[in-house]
């Protein structure tokens, strides 16, 4: 029989074999240092005392003037991380997991998040049983094994790259305090009127970048950075987590088109086998951001993103609006 436990400190865990970053005690760790953000990793273990799967859960504390709101919520990336050889088992541990964090934070948090899951009918059963509900998203993927990123993208958009950079735009991995400033700066100023998107304190950036779990770019056009983006590694797969450019004040150098080139093409330099885009968003028709990023030769994949919102009748409003 499993039995699930709750930790809030990464040097109490047990010792347990982690490659998903995500589900890390290295990220747990940091993220105890970082404001606004409180980690608790759930662990499963055996009969024996075995442990047979974790999974990482991030607190955020999220506030702002305009618009004003205050409140927390829970976010989780993928399902976990485990150590059992069937199927079965593995969705029992995510079951019990999954219960132990929602009776550990229930009216603590406004709302639960779970989104990027290694396939879309993951935890179906359990996740619904758990009074969660889906919302159709999109995810998108470039493989970079199998062909280069030049055999991928557009070629009118490769041609409007290579004319931009021509001018004198050029992107560049972080190294420098000065660097690390600028790149903060442009990422916060251009998401703080987005009050959907929350950005992590400058303190977990540096940390990954720190620790190599991480690559923070700069897009630059003479003295002036147009562009950043931040680069996660976990596993053999990098991870686009964040990104912006100034769109609309250097539109002609097309800043953004630059930064995710140049993010791509290292991401191949290294090695790894795909690019993940974080969060491409919701399946309009018509959507610019997914479309843009389709562009470099990506794959579109249908998936959920799950939630659950503590407040009960306004969870089962939303549970019978995004009812399938």
């Amino acid at each position: 029989m499993m039995t699930v436990k709750i930790y809030e400190h990464a040097a109490e865990l047990p010792e347990m074999g982690a490659e998903d970053f995500f589900h890390s005690a290295t990220l747990m760790a940091l993220l105890e240092q970082t404001p606004r953000q409180k980690p608790l990793m759930a662990v499963v273990t055996d009969e024996g005392g075995r442990v047979a799967g974790h999974m990482l859960v991030s607190v955020r504390y999220r506030s702002s003037w305009f618009p004003p709101y205050l409140y927390t919520h829970a976010r989780i990336l993928g399902e976990g991380e485990y150590d059992v050889s069937d199927a079965e088992s593995k969705t029992e541990a995510f079951r019990l997991m999954l219960d132990g964090v929602k009776r550990r934070l229930n009216n603590k948090v406004l709302y639960f998040e779970l989104s990027n899951l290694s396939e879309k009918m993951f935890g179906y059963g359990a996740l619904r049983k758990a009074g969660f509900f889906a919302v159709k998203w999109m995810s998108v993927h470039n493989s970079l094994h199998s062909r280069t990123p030049e055999e991928r993208i557009a070629p009118r958009l490769l041609k409007r790259i290579e004319t931009a950079m021509s001018k004198g735009v050029e992107t560049k991995v972080v190294e420098t305090d000065e660097e690390f400033r600028q790149f903060a700066k442009l990422l916060y100023h251009h998401h703080w009127l987005k009050p959907r998107r929350f950005i992590p304190n400058v303190k977990l950036f540096r940390g990954m970048m720190d620790g190599g779990h991480c690559k923070l770019f700069v897009t630059k056009y003479h003295d002036h950075v147009v562009g950043c983006s931040v680069l996660a590694f976990s596993q053999r797969d990098a991870y686009l987590w964040y990104s912006a450019a100034k769109r609309k004040s250097f539109a002609p150098l097309h800043p953004n088109a630059v930064t995710y080139w140049n993010t791509i093409k290292e991401a191949h330099a290294e090695g790894y086998d795909h690019i993940r885009f974080m969060d491409v968003g919701l399946p309009f028709r018509k959507n610019i951001y997914r479309d843009f990023i389709l562009r470099f030769g990506g794959k579109e994949v249908s998936t959920y993103r799950w939630f659950y919102i503590s407040i009960r009748w306004v969870n089962a409003i939303a549970s019978w609006l995004w009812r399938e």
